[in-house]
């Protein structure tokens, strides 16, 4: 994990998706801290679009996320759909 990712931002993290600031097992903490990775990889490649170490990190987060996302929808559907919009992801 990068510096921009404190043990305070990952709680609350958890805290705001997960229900608590420990439970860092749920699906919805999960996607959510992997699109807040994802964000943050984002905004390092447009400075360094030469760092090609970083969007093969970036391309394995977003694979992991999708298949987060296909559990959480084949799962609970309405959970789903309101992370989705909650973390701006998707239409």
């Amino acid at each position: 994990m990068g510096i921009y990712l404190t043990k305070e931002k990952k709680a609350d993290i958890f805290q705001t998706h997960g229900g608590s600031a420990t439970n860092s097992g749920s699906i919805e903490g999960q996607a959510a801290l992997f699109t807040f990775r994802v964000q943050e990889l984002s905004k390092h490649l447009q400075k360094n679009p030469k760092d090609h170490s970083c969007r093969r990190t970036l391309l394995a987060l977003v694979g992991k996320r999708k298949q987060l996302l296909h559990y959480l929808a084949q799962k609970d559907i309405t959970k789903y759909r309101e992370l989705i919009e909650k973390l701006g992801i998707r239409k």
